[in-house]
């Protein structure tokens, strides 16, 4: 593609890894977004944004010629449509609506409770059911989350899948309401190694060891994130 495409992180450098995509990135300052990131790339100042098309200009100028795109699934979906060769939504229909069957359960299922869980919002019996759901959905000796290929499935639930290793493996947790005790991350893991969650723990580990993850997931900066915001605990 000859357009320019900047990507204002997160969660979305995964597709664009898999799809081998020629892009740029910018690192957004969650707690400190630059002035102009809203008025010139999105009015609600979230990110991921790509912008795609237009002159290309540095990152913190963004044109308003070029399209801004935002949302993760949208996004995902966009970088699939953009890269039709690379796989990230099949061209079988039905497998295609699998994959967006997948991304909007892992959504649901996964995404709202393991932030609720790391606030402290909720035990983490929510994440257990979202995990049971999901598990259901992925096929018996399958890599992926649909057929045999990366998709944007695996895209889309990869990030908190590696979340929920962080969480598991270091028990950071905003305690609130007494609802996050020290070791209730660790408590978690142990619940997840036993065999009714093998299926699941199989396509963790699979994923968690793929080249596009490792080389997007800087744990060291999420860790420190999340210390940062997450970790107050209950004396």
């Amino acid at each position: 593609m000859s357009e320019q495409l900047t990507l204002y992180l997160y969660k979305i450098e995964l597709a664009l890894a898999e799809a081998n995509a020629p892009h740029r990135t910018y690192e957004v300052d969650l707690l400190n977004k630059p002035g102009w990131f809203a008025s010139k790339v999105n009015p609600v100042g979230e990110v991921p944004v790509v912008t795609y098309g237009g002159p290309n200009v540095e990152p913190d100028d963004p044109s308003p010629l070029s399209a801004k795109i935002a949302e993760s699934n949208v996004i995902l979906e966009f970088l699939a449509d953009l890269y039709p060769d690379s796989g990230l939504l099949p061209k079988d229909p039905v497998l295609r609506a699998k994959v967006r069957f997948f991304m909007d359960a892992s959504t649901k299922h996964i995404e709202g409770s393991c932030y609720a869980f790391i606030l402290g919002k909720e035990s983490y019996d929510n994440i257990l059911k979202g995990i049971e759901f999901i598990q259901e959905l992925l096929e018996e000796g399958g890599d992926f989350a649909v057929g045999d290929h990366y998709t944007i499935a695996d895209a889309c639930i990869s990030p908190f899948l590696a979340r929920l290793k962080m969480v598991t493996e270091t028990d950071l947790g905003r305690a609130r309401a007494r609802r996050f005790p020290v070791g209730m991350g660790y408590k978690l893991g142990e619940e997840l190694k036993g065999p009714k969650f093998a299926k699941f723990m199989k396509y963790v580990q699979q994923m968690v060891n793929r080249p596009s993850l490792k080389q997007s997931n800087d744990e060291e900066f999420v860790i420190t994130f999340f210390k940062t915001r997450f970790s107050e605990r209950v004396q």
